[in-house]
């Protein structure tokens, strides 16, 4: 499974991830400055960021919330 992670999103939580053996996409290293529209649009999205929600109703796109 591969993981994109926001910006928002703390390193080591990316690299608990990366050492279990997940491949982790993260915005900071490879989209930074992306619009929120964008990440969504790449994979399933990590984040603690509260603004996505309403792009996650009104667009009906996915993500985990932590």
């Amino acid at each position: 499974m591969i993981f994109f992670a926001d910006e928002g999103l703390d390193a080591p939580m990316v690299e608990l991830l990366r050492n279990e053996g997940y491949t982790v996409i993260y915005a900071a290293e490879e989209m930074k400055g992306a619009t929120d529209v964008e990440i969504l649009e790449k994979a399933v999205l990590i984040t603690k960021d509260k603004d996505f929600g309403e792009l996650v109703i009104r667009y009906k796109m996915h993500s985990l919330w932590f």
